[in-house]
């Protein structure tokens, strides 16, 4: 989807409401004076002087206001009071000086932790041009932001960024696990697979580097891939917490949990109840309350049978059936 920025002082944006009136909507995100939707655009001004407009006719409709922006390089152009804005987020250790400025593809997985749910791995591309518009949007680390911030966040960069997104789901992972494949060769796997979907979406455009959120020593990681086809490795970093050093790590992390969530949704409908996230001891309750419900055999298709709340679960039950 097309998007345009445009920063404004509060007399433009209160001007900017009363134009779009009858286009009011009533979700209106945190942080945001109002949003509007026409038949061809959505508008949000948010507090800080920034207006996001997205869709076929955002440049139309910026222009009214002071012009396209965005598109033009890695500042938004200002309308009403003449101010520019532009990214100046500091790179993390090891990573060349400027790195958090550059378009990178960052990927990061969601998944490997928890019991219930699949394994889901994401990659996505910014372009140095979107990232004010992201920070302005609230991207940032994924495990900083509850369930409900991460969807609204997710609904919305999910038409800005490219991305790709790989679910491995449980049976499958249970499949390949019992056959001998560890969790970091799946994960490799993976990352390279959805990187390579976005630079193909991307092509011929490339990114400046790919960002990985470091689970494996980089040989490791190239290890696992040996015997595929195509294997990405121009301008390949690794690193860990790499949420905070671009957001293009930060967007993947967002998509991939939003994926999640929706994944645990679904189970959680085939389950009859909803089922817990992560590994601890509601886990374990809830894995024996379907087991009594459906039967033991459900299981490969609902959690990753090698974790040792399998054996939990399974005792929970004994007890209970006595």
């Amino acid at each position: 989807m097309a998007n345009v920025v445009l920063v404004c002082n509060m007399n433009t944006i209160l001007k900017m409401k009363d134009f779009y009136s009858k286009h009011l909507t009533d979700k209106v995100p945190p942080g945001s004076v109002f949003a509007a939707k026409t038949p061809g655009c959505a508008i949000t001004a948010y507090k800080s002087g920034k207006v996001l407009f997205q869709g076929n006719d955002c440049e139309k409709e910026a222009g009214r206001w002071g012009g396209a922006a965005s598109g033009a390089g890695p500042a938004t152009k200002a309308a009403g009071n003449g101010k520019m804005t532009s990214s100046s987020a500091k790179a993390g250790a090891g990573l060349p000086a400027g790195f958090s400025e550059w378009s990178v593809i960052g990927s990061d997985e969601v998944g490997t932790g928890d019991f219930f749910g699949p394994i889901t791995v994401v990659a996505a591309y910014v372009r140095k041009k979107d990232i004010p518009l992201l920070k302005e949007l609230g991207v940032r680390d994924s495990k900083d932001l509850n369930d409900d911030k991460i969807i609204e966040i997710a609904k919305v960069i999910k038409d800005i960024v490219p991305f790709s997104l790989m679910t491995l789901k449980n049976e499958k992972y249970n499949q390949v696990q019992a056959a001998g494949m560890s969790q970091g060769k799946m994960k490799a796997l993976l990352h390279n697979q959805a990187i390579l979907k976005v630079l193909e979406k991307i092509s011929p455009e490339k990114p400046d580097a790919v960002l990985i959120d470091q689970f494996v020593q980089s040989g490791t990681y190239y290890q696992h891939l040996k015997g595929q086809k195509s294997i990405v490795r121009e301008n390949v970093y690794f690193s860990t917490k790499a949420e905070g050093i671009h957001l293009a790590v930060a967007a993947a992390s967002i998509l991939a949990r939003y994926a999640f969530i929706q994944y645990i949704d679904k189970l959680s409908e085939a389950a009859g109840f909803r089922l817990p996230k992560g590994a601890g001891s509601q886990v374990d309750e809830a894995a024996a309350k379907l087991i009594l419900k459906k039967g033991q055999r459900v299981l490969p298709g609902f959690v990753k049978i090698h974790f040792a709340n399998t054996d939990k679960a399974l005792a929970l039950v004994r007890k209970k059936q006595k």
